[in-house]
């Protein structure tokens, strides 16, 4: 196994004549984490650019050669749009927003969502935005509290928490939030969900069925009306959950942090069933990302591949990435650490092989790093956005 105590390897990418080309949301077009470019890391990453912008712990999203990402400074909120090759500021939003740090540095938790010629914003108090997508300027907007009376995520029964943290998602005419569908053109309310909000992502899934890991578990419900179809009961510590729930064929995998752990679901004739459950993938921050009956992903600060069907590890790297974030390409882990190492990892459950490695931020890093187009992107929670390329 490599470490950090030996020999330090560095990396470009080298991508596929055809690039894959948008990565429009949170966990890319299919909220996965898997990318369909290549890339082979071969030596120094090269920075094409670099700025800062703001705090939180917002990823970036790309789409037809336009960055989207948000921060805060000053308690303002503001909406990004950049040049993805050159970082260079194309509009940006703004509005009032506190900080809100709360044992950790604050600003927005969402990812914002690009959908043609739209792109659709939450912050972490309920402020929805749908921007035009080439100007920023505002189509419409909403206030999850004053205008639907939904929730803001929250610990147990005191009004403590980190704010809304589930990032917008696109489906047909519909924008679907953590407990909420709207109609994206005019942001009408189509249905609410009566549970207490978390911090998950929503996922579709079964043709017309949304996922929702929300305060008390699982629920399923029908797309269209928001009808409750299945729960399976989930309670975490602080009502922490967070990561998204990951789909394989009619099972549904869920993990929480805070020692809670993690269980696979089968779906099937309208009830969920557990299939196993335990304690060896507890993901607190980031989502895993499943590839070829594995999981790859952080028990709370411990780099592990899992093996989907039974619940057992096929590997334990350690703790020298703590409590970091992962995306996959070309068969490859590509790992930010919380501490700014960027780390590439062979997606084998044989043993943990890693491949290539680099300091490329210094700060505190909890945002998922993203590949698109050939290049990498990286951001630390203090908001400052590094660009990679090999070319």
């Amino acid at each position: 196994m490599v470490t950090c105590m030996k020999t330090i390897l560095l990396f470009a990418l080298t991508t596929s004549l055809a690039f894959a080309g948008n990565w429009p949301a949170w966990r890319g077009p299919d909220r996965t984490g898997i990318s369909a470019e290549q890339f082979t890391p071969t030596s120094t990453p090269k920075q094409l650019w670099k700025t800062n912008v703001g705090t939180g712990c917002a990823t970036v999203s790309i789409a037809d050669g336009r960055l989207y990402t948000m921060g805060n400074r000053r308690n303002t909120d503001i909406v990004w749009c950049l040049d993805d090759a050159t970082g260079k500021e194309l509009w940006k939003h703004e509005y009032p927003e506190p900080l809100a740090p709360h044992l950790y540095e604050g600003g927005p938790n969402t990812t914002p969502t690009a959908d043609g010629d739209h792109v659709f914003t939450l912050s972490r108090s309920g402020q929805l935005f749908c921007l035009r997508a080439d100007t920023g300027k505002v189509v419409w907007s909403r206030n999850l509290t004053t205008d639907f009376a939904y929730p803001t995520p929250k610990w147990g029964n005191n009004n403590e928490g980190w704010g809304h943290a589930g990032s917008p998602l696109v489906h047909g005419d519909k924008l679907i939030l953590h407990g909420l569908a709207l109609n994206k053109t005019t942001g009408a309310l189509l249905w609410k969900a009566d549970e207490p909000p978390a911090y998950t992502s929503p996922i579709i899934a079964f043709t017309n069925i949304v996922l929702l890991l929300n305060a008390e578990g699982l629920s399923l419900r029908n797309l269209d009306s928001g009808k409750l179809i299945a729960h399976h009961p989930w309670k975490t510590s602080y009502n922490v959950n967070a990561a998204t729930p990951i789909i394989d064929g009619d099972n549904i995998f869920i993990s929480s942090g805070y020692n809670r752990g993690a269980t696979l679901l089968q779906f099937r004739d309208g009830k969920l069933a557990p299939l196993w459950e335990n304690k060896k993938m507890r993901n607190q921050l980031a989502t895993s990302i499943l590839w070829q009956g594995h999981l790859y992903g952080f028990n709370e600060d411990t780099l592990t591949c899992l093996e989907l069907a039974t619940g057992e590890p096929k590997w334990v790297a350690g703790k020298f990435l703590g409590k970091g974030s992962l995306m996959m390409a070309d068969g490859k882990l590509i790992i930010l650490g919380d501490k700014g190492d960027l780390v590439i990892v062979e997606a084998a459950p044989a043993a943990y092989k890693e491949l290539a490695r680099a300091k490329v931020l210094d700060g505190h890093c909890w945002s998922m790093p993203v590949l698109a187009n050939g290049r990498i992107y990286c951001k630390t929670i203090p908001g400052d956005l590094v660009c990679l390329s090999a070319q």
